[in-house]
């Protein structure tokens, strides 16, 4: 028995930045002052607040130490654990504490106090690669009342009454999916966990693995169960090694307790879990293309129907949720389908977790019940944009969502809210953007990822997303003409009817949201030329400030095209026509002299 336990982060953000030699530096400095008895340090998943990682929570004192080094620990253990003195100016400052608190309790954290913890429940209390710690807080409960007090039809019915709504995007009905797979004829039956977290900037599945892989496998055994399966896979792409590695020690050390394989709690149910690897294919996370590609072949859409419910993986029924989806399960199960139903909002029900990214103070994992608000998720739980600079606008759905200007930050975040305006839940990416975004340069870097991760299949994807990237491009540069934004327009429409997959179908929703909230931008970059946020490069000029210019030459000097003129002691002059626009000027001028408009 332990009087206190050092939780230590050790997701993929903290383990970037050096948590790994932080937990071997705790373990030696509880040797060198005899503490190892008394005090365990314990690898945990992500807490969420990645800005201000490396993070360690010291229990029960629930003391919370942000941005720590390596070198921090053994100061940790000699005045914390030793002396009993908490190293203070290792803490959170006072503006990250919730207003009237003066106790440095995770719970009292403004960061997490407009939150609501469901999903990311376990996520930075527990060792993820202890099964034991799992069930300790209740893990595998839930799938034990499935098998032993309910039926398969009684289990989709309060899947159904819960109102869970499929976290992958799309947000159709969980419970009704299940119903279209377990009303299909014969045994051979499917369940997938889809893994495959492709947009920019989102990392909500991978922390969830990470942190509470068996919340995940236990969804899969009760959706597999209500459904009629035997075996599951879990599509993840390679590029999460310890999402991955911690889901094969959750696996194996489920199969020991006979949570996972023959008879299961004694209920004559059978049912196993394997691991496909995906190669990083943002088009495999459409259900069709993610088929395919566990069958061993490309992975490319097909037509639907048939719908994967009733010809999915090897041309069998197959039912495929996306990891927070599954991770909401094995609690509705256990806490009822009233509890679940009762947060959120009339028709998105309880929480979304959300990978909060781009210009804000406190970006990281959040997550927080259906309705809340965007202004509130910047500002009271992201801290604002750095630097005091205004709210902009923020991409929510990644490549396949669009952006909300600062117009709407009072919109509740749901399915419905956010299709009012244009945008789209998405998986759960919210990468924030300040007054200095350009709009159209933000859209041309979507269409560039959409047009490297087109699989080619249909034209309309294959040639639209080129076509829209080049006149993208063209108004970037300053070769456009007001017709182009027509001809956009009409382009997306045609998409939205004629790509065969959604990838396709919503691949100029960046494009045609910023269009639609800030057309003025694409105005100002087409007939001024000019690219008021300076992201633009083509239509960017160097100019000299004769008043601070003190003729050094140093800018001339290092010019590698000769478009700099002038003599000593005078101001210098830039030739716009000649200039290569490198920066070196900039970069070399120490009286700030050089200047872009």
């Amino acid at each position: 028995m332990y009087r206190a336990n050092i939780l230590c982060c050790a997701g993929t953000g903290c383990t970037a930045n050096r948590s790994q030699e932080l937990y071997e530096q705790f373990n030696e400095a509880l040797k060198k002052y005899d503490l190892d008895a008394e005090v365990k340090v314990i690898k945990t998943g992500c807490f969420g607040l990645c800005q201000k990682g490396p993070i360690v929570a010291v229990y029960p004192d629930k003391i919370f130490y942000a941005g720590i080094k390596p070198e921090d620990a053994e100061r940790i253990v000699a005045e914390h654990l030793y002396k009993g003195r908490p190293v203070t100016e290792l803490q959170l400052s006072e503006e990250d504490l919730a207003t009237n608190e003066t106790v440095y309790d995770i719970d009292k954290i403004k960061f997490y106090e407009k939150q609501r913890r469901i999903v990311l429940r376990n996520c930075g209390k527990i060792n993820p690669e202890d099964i034991q710690e799992y069930i300790a807080l209740g893990g595998y409960e839930a799938l034990g009342k499935a098998l032993t007090q309910m039926t398969p039809q009684e289990v989709i019915d309060v899947v159904k009454a819960s109102g869970l709504r499929g976290r992958g995007g799309a947000g159709f009905p969980t419970g009704k999916k299940w119903q279209f797979e377990a009303d299909q004829p014969g045994d051979e039956k499917y369940v997938i966990c889809n893994a495959d977290e492709g947009d920019p900037g989102a990392f909500m599945d991978r922390s969830v693995l990470e942190g509470d892989p068996h919340s995940v496998l236990e969804g899969m055994a009760i959706m597999a169960y209500a459904v009629g399966a035997h075996l599951g896979y879990i599509y993840i792409r390679a590029e999460y090694p310890i999402a991955v590695a911690r889901l094969n020690i959750a696996i194996d050390q489920a199969r020991e307790l006979g949570l996972l394989g023959k008879d299961i709690f004694g209920s004559g149910f059978d049912f196993d879990i394997e691991i496909r690897l995906g190669a990083g294919a943002f088009v495999c996370g459409e259900e069709t293309a993610l088929i395919a590609s566990i069958e061993g072949k490309r992975g490319m859409p097909y037509p639907k129907p048939p719908f994967p419910a009733v010809a999915g993986v090897w041309g069998k029924p197959t039912s495929i949720n996306n990891v927070e989806t599954l991770a909401n399960i094995a609690q509705i199960i256990d806490k009822g389908a009233e509890w679940y139903a009762s947060m959120g909002t009339e028709g998105s029900k309880d929480t979304k977790v959300f990978a909060l990214g781009g210009k804000i103070k406190n970006t990281g994992l959040v997550e927080v019940p259906m309705g809340t608000t965007l202004r509130e998720i910047i500002y009271e739980i992201g801290g604002g944009c750095p630097n005091n600079k205004a709210f902009k606008a923020a991409q929510t759905g990644g490549p396949s969502g669009g952006c909300i200007p600062s117009v709407h930050i009072d919109t509740p975040i749901d399915y419905e809210s956010l299709q009012r305006i244009g945008s789209m839940m998405g998986s759960g990416g919210l990468i924030v953007m300040d007054e200095d975004t350009c709009m159209v340069d933000i859209a041309k870097f979507y269409m560039e990822f959409i047009c490297e991760e087109s699989c080619g299949k249909c034209s309309p994807c294959r040639i639209g997303t080129h076509r829209l990237l080049q006149m993208l491009d063209d108004i970037t540069t300053g070769k456009a003409t007001l017709e182009e934004l027509d001809k956009i327009e009409e382009l997306a429409a045609h998409m939205k009817v004629s790509c065969l997959c959604a990838l396709g179908q919503t691949a100029s929703n960046p494009v045609t949201s910023t269009l639609r909230y800030f057309r003025e931008e694409y105005v100002e970059h087409i007939v001024n030329k000019r690219c008021a946020a300076k992201k633009c490069k083509e239509l960017l000029h160097y100019q000299i400030d004769p008043d601070k210019c003190k003729g050094c030459t140093l800018c001339s000097r290092n010019c590698p095209v000769g478009a700099i003129s002038g003599t000593v002691k005078e101001p210098h002059h830039i030739d716009i026509d000649t200039c290569i626009k490198c920066g070196l000027c900039k970069q070399n001028c120490k009286f700030d002299a050089v200047y872009m408009e």
